[in-house]
Order: structure tokens, then C-alpha cells, then sequence
């Protein structure tokens, strides 16, 4: 019996690992954090990739894992000093491109978290695009992923449009993070 479980447990951490799709969209390598356990605020990071002939466009995010759910940036204000705004137009997604919410870039927030972010469990997240419409995901809680690291890569050329042959998603993909 343990056995059996051990295989279950398994098995659906693969399938919480592996892309989302939503019409043509694809979400792939997304995890969350926060600081810590008494943390108040987290975020997730995630690759939104665009196998369609139209643009589209993140609008906004949902989850009950927290009070607001914002879609944010980082921005130099000046002389280095960054800060993290509020994105109300939501983040374009390029016909056949890619865009990464990433660490000190652009990132799904969550403020007021109902409970604290636990490593190895997931948020269920709903994100909203102007044209494809609302695509739920589990997103993994990763709070040991190195920050500095990127995320995996897909054979994506200078530009981040796809072209003959990128559209696919190596499964076996190695995830340096």
C-alpha cells in the first residue's frame, strides 16, 4: 500500500510540473515564494508562451491564496533605486513569443496571504488573457529556487519569437533552478 502511494505522489507532482494550455497559450516552469514563513506578501513566476498568429495579453491574475492578487514590475525610479508598481494593463504576450514573470522583473503578486507559502505544496492560481480567456493553474511553492538562476530553455532565438521546430516543449528539459 505505501508503495502504491509513493507512485501516486509521484505521478502528480509530474503533472503539476508540466505545462498548461489554454487555446494557444502555454504556461510553463512556474513556481511561487515568499520570504519566509510570516511573510505577508508572495509571488509567482512563470513563462507565458504564445503559439498563436494574434498577440495577447496577461490581464490580470486570481487566487484565494491571498487577499490581492496584482500583477507587478519592478522599476528604476532613480539612481538604481528600484520599485515594485502595479501593472494594470497586464504584460503582452507576442504571437509566436514569450514573456517571463520572473524575479526582479515582471511577477504575479500575492499581498495579505490567507497562509503561509509551504514549500512543496501549490497555489491554484487563475490567470486572465484579453483573448484566451481564464486558464487555472496549479503553480508549485519553490522556496529554494536560486534566485539568480533563469529558467529553462527552449531553443528560443534572439527576440523570443518562435519559429520552425521551437513550438514544441522538450519534456526532458533539465531545470537548472
Amino acid at each position: 500500500m505505501f508503495r502504491m502511494k509513493s507512485v501516486l505522489a509521484a505521478g502528480a507532482a509530474a503533472l503539476i510540473a508540466m505545462p498548461a494550455f489554454a487555446g494557444d497559450i502555454m504556461i510553463n516552469d512556474a513556481y511561487a515564494r515568499a520570504s519566509g514563513m510570516n511573510a505577508k506578501a508572495g509571488a509567482a513566476f512563470l513563462q507565458i508562451m504564445n503559439h498563436g498568429t494574434e498577440d495577447d495579453r496577461l490581464i490580470a491574475a486570481k487566487s484565494d491564496a491571498a487577499k490581492r492578487v496584482e500583477l507587478h514590475t519592478h522599476k528604476e525610479i532613480a539612481d538604481g533605486v528600484m520599485k515594485m508598481m502595479e501593472v494594470e494593463e497586464g504584460f503582452p504576450i507576442a504571437a509566436g513569443g514569450m514573456h517571463a514573470l520572473k524575479r526582479g522583473g515582471d511577477h504575479v503578486m500575492f499581498m495579505g496571504l490567507n497562509a503561509p507559502f509551504v514549500d512543496g505544496e501549490t497555489l491554484t492560481v487563475t490567470l486572465v488573457f484579453e483573448k484566451a480567456g481564464e486558464m487555472t493553474v496549479e503553480i508549485p511553492v519553490d522556496l529554494n529556487r536560486n534566485p539568480m538562476g533563469g529558467g529553462m530553455q527552449h531553443g528560443m532565438p534572439e527576440g523570443g519569437k518562435m519559429g520552425e521546430g521551437h513550438g514544441a516543449m522538450t519534456q526532458g528539459a533539465v531545470d537548472s533552478n
